[in-house]
């Protein structure tokens, strides 16, 4: 099976390094020319609980180098999404199923838009990955690795790429709900990552203070709401009990939204927390705190580059 990555970030990396021990046909495609001719001399460097190795992998950023793709994955950040799918559209054929392995919900919909819904699997995954730096990754957290359609059908090529991932140990399992599946990764984030940002605390961190635990559980107390406005079912009872769990179990991570901001780069604030807000607006239910902490990651985004007056 021809397997085509788009977007060589973290988790890009970490998967495509995974999934060249398949020995199937395996590529990197990439927006930066110059990265990607790094990529292509260093190959991909990983460290981590899976230890310290070395991974080659094709990369290119020229779609032509490649040729129509069995399975397309989609790992670009969730703002992204547009660009990279349209950069992808010349190696998707009505054949090739395009898998989204992205923080926060709309990503389904906008790759829909572009190649059409049927050729469109939904995927979360709770591996943990960090970019050292543009051929460099830490392997952070083992976890399993989620996927599905829509409308609920297994076609073949989705059972296809179970046993590939599995085959590499990326622990992989198709569900019949995806929407749920990814709506309950939703409201984790919705209570980690915008205060991780904020507050420049590791996960775990969250729950040692009485403000950001309340914060916490504000945010999350939001989301459900609408989850349940929306008729959701979420795949555990439990969600407040659930982030707290996340993030003592991971609680040396630092969360993606976090090293975007460390980096002074876009965040996702807006496919995950602005969901809520959106939504709130929509459905008429009242978002404050999720609204309060959308505005402040955006007030970072926009202050990146002012230095602190004296």
């Amino acid at each position: 099976m021809k397997t085509v990555i788009v977007g060589p970030g973290a988790m890009g990396l970490l998967f495509a390094a995974f999934l060249s021990k398949s020995k199937e046909e395996i590529w990197l495609l990439d927006k930066n020319k110059e990265r990607a001719l790094k990529l292509n001399q260093n190959g991909i460097s990983v460290e981590g609980i899976s230890g310290k190795w070395n991974a080659k992998v094709k990369t290119t950023n020229e779609t032509k180098e490649i040729g129509i793709a069995d399975l397309v994955i989609i790992a670009t950040k969730s703002y992204d999404t547009k660009s990279a799918i349209t950069q992808a559209k010349p190696i998707i054929s009505e054949k090739t199923a395009v898998l989204t392995l992205q923080n926060g919900i709309g990503n389904l919909e906008i790759i829909g838009e572009v190649v059409g819904p049927d050729n469109v699997i939904g995927g979360t995954t709770n591996l943990g990955a960090t970019l050292i730096d543009d051929t460099h990754v830490r392997h952070a957290g083992n976890g399993e690795t989620v996927i599905g359609k829509i409308d609920g059908s297994t076609p073949v090529i989705m059972r296809d790429i179970r046993e590939l991932f599995n085959k590499v140990k990326l622990e992989t399992k198709i569900s019949r709900d995806i929407k749920g599946i990814l709506w309950s990764k939703l409201i984790i984030n919705v209570g980690i990552n915008a205060l991780t940002a904020l507050t420049r605390l590791h996960n775990g961190r969250l729950t040692e203070f009485e403000g950001t635990r309340r914060i916490l559980r504000d945010a999350v107390t939001e989301a459900v709401k609408i989850a349940k406005r929306k008729r959701i079912k979420l795949i555990y009872d439990d969600p407040l009990a659930k982030v707290e769990t996340v993030c003592e179990a991971t609680s040396g991570n630092v969360s993606s939204m976090l090293q975007d901001v460390l980096r002074k780069k876009r965040t996702e604030i807006d496919f995950i927390n602005g969901v809520v807000v959106r939504l709130g607006q929509e459905l008429g239910i009242p978002v404050p705190v999720n609204q309060l902490l959308v505005d402040l990651v955006k007030t970072i985004e926009a202050s990146h580059n002012f230095a602190l007056e004296r």
